[in-house]
């Protein structure tokens, strides 16, 4: 079909231009599905005699540099990166072009010159290529950000992991929509431009070109590592839709799972934070050692082990596992008064299985992608052309060392009971990677197993959005890190004031939420894993949505970490106060807390400083001041309305 016949393409003349080209000289891929995606991911008539595709781009200089080897396997694509550094996220890889508002890295800041070069480059070389294009749509299901990718031929598994994550257009909707489609984002893909032009390293640019004539988000990737572009990229257009909104609204960083107790009790809950904080293993069914038990604990100094025994978990629902479309349409009639309703904003799931390290630690997961009803996208995982790729067996960055990073993409309709439509949120949790804290070397690792926080202390802990300890998802730059406000903001293009606002009003807004703080890997001494959010997720979907009657919850000794139990009961086993109160614990004591206490605070204070801006909503002002002052977690308490 001509590129000409299709409507809405001459709004982007840049976009136009290339597909044209392309067409013109018999090397245009028009897509309108994932199998057309999938047969360009691997060309049967260019795999080597072991069955391997291997994607490679003629770098002046250097020669031919490969990238990455594709095979098929039975159970889909999967794609090894050659270079270790592309098996993960460049936390520093996003730049914006533009002159719109914006506290990101410029890329005239980082490079020293304006992108327009750079991008009459990138257009002239993907001119010359074989091309692969499709259409896609992400967000509000009537009112989606219509979009439209441009990609080497070559790069077909790339391709396929956009359209995957977020959900390839039949061309012929596009021609049904006539003169009224309009794609509002272009994603040009170029990786090439890596090495001649960025030495190396991952960069992924915006472009927002808003004014009364345009209205077009463009993206360029330069690498061919999904994370930062087809992933966090389109989140970053999402998010910047949301902020241009006439009320705006945001994409949350979180999971989402209806928990079903064994009474039948359905409680919503939304784990927010960082990447590596626990949202993926917030849809997982707890990890049981061969006897039936959870294992709670290890303590890292005693070797003591503490476990669980726990006959039958609750059934999960999964709704979300990384992107939350949170839109106030969502709620119209207002049924759900106090509360936030949201929805999935992705087609497919990222799904990291770095923990994954041996077969039946999570059947579930297991079964679904050993036989799964389509074909998947695994990334840094072992494979051989023919042969089942197991999620367990990842991808060595060097001998002996497997990559930290492994990854399968998963069309969310493949999950089991997954939910369908939009959900009203009970309880809204953040999680924490924590490091492990002892009398010898005391850490910030002095969170419970779950805290209960007032509103205005959950607003803060989304605006300082802790990185956390051993972060496998990134490339980690060591120390404690801040992702952010709303954990989101390595994808946001705008002004963090601006998301924090948003955050504030949704707070707000749903007062009536319940909203807790779980750590994860460490409690003090003791390596726990995901252990505590289980049982936090088991315990408090028992419970419900509902507040803390008075006297149930103790203010923690670091007001940050707002109340905490003493003890709980689950199922009739109590884990006592060692696991709510690392204070308690021998190997800890008062002194080393404390002074994690203080190092939290210090972190605290150097963050929230950065949002101190003329914009920022007076309230949000007020909780920020008294965070400086050392404010008690009565005095947080009292700033806006409380659930607990």
């Amino acid at each position: 079909m001509p590129v000409k016949a299709l409507p809405g393409l001459t709004l982007s003349r840049s976009a136009m231009t290339i597909l044209e080209a392309a067409e013109a000289a018999g090397r245009l891929t028009l897509a309108g599905s994932v199998d057309e995606l999938l047969e360009m991911a691997v060309p049967q008539d260019q795999v080597d005699p072991e069955g391997y595709y291997t994607v490679g781009y003629d770098v002046p200089g250097k020669g031919v540099v490969n990238e990455c080897k594709v095979c098929r396997v039975p159970n889909g694509i999967a794609a090894n990166y050659l270079d270790p550094y592309m098996r993960r996220r460049d936390p520093d890889c996003m730049l914006i072009a533009d002159e719109q508002h914006t506290d990101k890295a410029t890329f005239k800041e980082r490079f020293g010159r304006s992108f327009d070069k750079d991008r009459a480059e990138t257009l002239e070389w993907l001119s010359e290529q074989p091309i692969a294009a499709f259409f896609f749509e992400t967000g509000l299901p009537g009112n989606p950000l219509t979009g439209l990718a441009i990609c080497p031929a070559n790069a077909g598994f790339f391709g396929l992991g956009l359209a995957l994550l977020q959900g390839i257009v039949p061309i012929e909707k596009v021609l049904e929509a006539g003169d009224d489609y309009y794609h509002e984002a272009v994603v040009y893909v170029a990786p090439p431009f890596r090495h001649t032009h960025f030495d190396g390293k991952q960069v992924v640019v915006h472009n927002r070109r808003f004014d009364d004539n345009v209205r077009l988000h463009e993206l360029f990737s330069y690498n061919l590592y999904p994370g930062p572009s087809a992933k966090k990229g389109v989140y970053g257009m999402l998010l910047t839709r949301g902020e241009r909104a006439d009320t705006p609204w945001t994409t949350a960083h979180c999971s989402t799972v209806q928990v079903v107790t064994p009474y039948d009790n359905v409680t919503t809950i939304m784990h927010e934070g960082a990447s590596g904080g626990g949202k993926s293993e917030m849809l997982e069914h707890m990890h049981r050692a061969a006897d039936g038990q959870l294992l709670l604990g290890k303590n890292l100094v005693t070797g003591d082990v503490r476990s669980l025994t726990l006959p039958r978990g609750c059934e999960l629902r999964p709704v979300t596992d990384d992107m939350a479309l949170c839109h106030p349409e969502l709620n119209p009639d207002g049924s759900a008064p106090n509360r936030l309703s949201l929805m999935d904003a992705e087609r497919a799931w990222f799904i990291r299985v770095n923990h994954l390290t041996q077969y039946g630690i999570d059947p579930v997961l297991e079964r679904l992608t050993v036989s799964p009803p389509g074909p998947l996208l695994f990334l840094n995982i072992k494979a051989v052309p023919g042969a089942t790729t197991l999620i367990w067996e990842h991808t060595e960055d060097e001998p002996g060392v497997p990559c930290p990073n492994p990854r399968v993409v998963v069309p969310r309709e493949y999950v089991p009971g997954i939910v369908k439509k939009s959900v009203t949120v009970g309880i809204r949790s953040f999680g924490v990677r924590c490091p492990p804290c002892t009398q010898e070397h005391p850490t910030y690792g002095i969170l419970g197993m779950f805290h209960v926080l007032p509103p205005s202390l959950a607003w803060l802990w989304r605006l300082v959005a802790p990185r956390g300890h051993g972060n496998p998802s990134i490339v980690d730059q060591g120390g404690m890190q801040s992702e952010g406000v709303g954990s989101y903001w390595p994808f946001a293009t705008g002004r963090r004031v601006d998301q924090a606002n948003i955050l504030l009003k949704q707070i707000t807004d749903t007062a009536s939420t319940l909203f807790v703080l779980i750590p994860n890997q460490h409690i003090g001494a003791w390596d726990v894993g995901f252990a505590p959010q289980w049982v936090a997720r088991e315990y408090l979907a028992r419970r419900g949505a509902t507040g803390f009657p008075a006297g149930e919850l103790k203010a923690a000794r670091c007001p940050l970490l707002g109340y905490h139990k003493e003890k709980m009961t689950v199922e009739g086993q109590t884990i006592g106060n060692w696991f709510f109160d690392v204070a308690t614990q021998p190997e800890v004591g008062v002194d080393a807390y404390n002074t994690g206490a203080e190092l939290l605070t210090n972190f605290f204070n150097e963050q929230v400083q950065k949002f101190l801006h003329e914009d920022l909503d007076p309230e949000g002002k007020k909780i920020i001041e008294a965070c400086l002052d050392g404010a008690s977690v009565e005095e947080y308490d009292g700033l806006l309305t409380s659930a607990v």
